[in-house]
């Protein structure tokens, strides 16, 4: 059985191949791979840097949830669950900060905060229960992709390497949601998504320039 203390050392190191750049490993290869650098102006690079930088945040509050869930689940099965999903997310967590240095940019410089205070929502969840913590790994992709839908549309048309990351994620992020609500997540009311839509709404418009 694992103690608190391997959790702590686990969790920690966790945090460390979120928030320190390039000591994360993907296990899938990047879908920009195969694509061809596109020409962009500075105006264009600048948005397509911006909107990877939201995606980026993401993936960072993403590994937190995920790792806070994990830490309090309440059902082994749950836990792995938890586990799984935020080892498939490490593969977006690299692409997006890969396709960032690649347009000459870098990761928001808030995002320990963002891992903190993601931890922190993901344990609580947890603590409450499996239901719970499911039912907002559902809202939350729920709400992940929405805004990939609207960063597809609003990404410069010939950044067809951003493209490629954002569709890929967008696959795996609607499989996640499923999986949270196949496995008795709770479906959170209208008024819930919107308030964590207004939310969202404020962690976007800072990390696209910080």
């Amino acid at each position: 059985m694992i103690s608190f203390l391997d959790k702590a050392v686990l969790q920690f190191d966790r945090a460390l191949q979120t928030l320190v750049p390039h000591a994360a490993n993907a296990n899938r290869s990047s879908p920009a791979d195969k694509l061809q650098e596109a020409e962009l102006d500075q105006a264009e690079r600048k948005h397509s840097s911006g909107l990877m930088r939201i995606n980026h945040t993401g993936e960072v509050c993403a590994q937190a949830l995920y790792a806070g869930q994990a830490t309090t689940a309440k059902l082994s099965t749950v836990r792995q669950e938890m586990e799984k999903a935020a080892y498939e997310e490490i593969d977006h967590l690299v692409w997006c900060e890969q396709r960032l240095y690649d347009l000459g940019s870098r990761p928001s410089i808030l995002n320990p905060l963002f891992y903190g205070a993601s931890f922190m929502i993901g344990a609580g969840a947890g603590l409450i229960s499996d239901k719970l913590s499911l039912g907002f790994v559902a809202a939350t992709e729920d709400q992940v992709c929405v805004h990939l839908e609207k960063h597809l549309a609003a990404m410069p048309a010939q950044d067809e390497k951003s493209k490629a990351v954002l569709n890929q994620m967008h696959i795996d992020e609607a499989k996640h949601k499923a999986m949270a609500l196949e496995a008795g997540g709770y479906e959170f009311p209208q008024p819930i998504m919107a308030i964590m839509t207004q939310v969202s709404k404020v962690m976007t418009s800072t990390t696209y320039r910080i």
